[in-house]
């Protein structure tokens, strides 16, 4: 019988200093402001916790002028996960906001496409425009990690535990994998970047730091594939999630219970 999870979101930084130009290749109204949020992700049931991405720290904020609300792990703490007892930690991709405080879970085992460590230590980081999400140190972390015997690398769809899959969909890096858990709602995918709003899987519409645009399109029809349904994608940096989702309970404004039904439908 495949295990069911809990599944939450946990804001830990915004930006509002953008416009629709940056989130959308092709949209009419490209001047409009256009917000970002950034989450890491919590998997659990009674047997295990999963961590999903580890955010970004206060010197990489201040290097990228984001605006951090609190540090990401903070975050975890507040939600009664202890970062030095995480045994699995799944990166869905190398970006500085996704894979910045890796240092700081001791003694998880970190999970990888093979591509994506191929990809950020590749030829392609040659390219500022192509290395710019990306911080140096991050992946040396990464290397080190390796080193140590700390990664487990996939290539393709693979199973992190019974009923969590992670499938690589590429598109916005080379390596960008989604997650699919197995909730009481059915099957949940935590798309990440393959589409950072739920615009642009509904919608067809590109994100603009892209590695290849067909892979990027090819994925949205992926993880909507593998959610069986919209409702149950969750995009990597909308802020509708904060709107769609309930707390958990915990008095944590900034904590979403994804495993729970979204308070209203969005219009396709």
């Amino acid at each position: 019988m495949t295990d069911t999870y809990e599944v939450f979101a946990i804001k830990y930084a915004t930006r509002n200093d953008r416009t629709r130009g940056d989130s959308f290749i092709f949209d009419d109204d490209h001047a409009s402001p256009h917000a970002v949020d950034y989450f890491l992700w919590v998997i659990r049931n009674a047997d295990r916790t999963i961590v999903v991405d580890t955010g970004f720290d206060a010197a990489e904020a201040g290097a990228r002028g984001r605006e951090l609300l609190r540090d990401p792990l903070s975050g975890l703490i507040a939600n009664g996960v202890d970062p030095d007892t995480v045994d699995d930690v799944i990166i869905t991709h190398l970006h500085y906001d996704h894979a910045g405080c890796l240092d700081r879970f001791p003694r998880a085992l970190f999970h990888v496409q093979a591509q994506e460590v191929a990809f950020a230590t590749g030829p392609c980081m040659c390219h500022d425009a192509i290395r710019a999400p990306y911080t140096a140190e991050h992946v040396c972390t990464m290397i080190r990690k390796i080193y140590s015997g700390r990664v487990m690398f996939h290539d393709g769809a693979a199973q992190v535990a019974p009923g969590v899959e992670v499938h690589c969909v590429g598109g916005h890096s080379r390596g960008l994998q989604c997650v699919r858990i197995m909730t009481r709602r059915g099957p949940l995918v935590l798309a990440s970047d393959a589409s950072h709003y739920f615009e642009n899987f509904m919608a067809n519409k590109p994100f603009p730091i892209v590695d290849r645009v067909s892979d990027m399109l090819d994925g949205f029809a992926t993880i909507l594939r593998l959610a069986g349904e919209e409702a149950r994608v969750i995009p990597g940096h909308d802020p509708l999630v904060c709107d769609l989702y309930r707390g958990d309970g915990s008095g944590d404004p900034d904590c979403f219970a994804l495993h729970a039904d979204p308070r209203f439908t969005l219009a396709s």
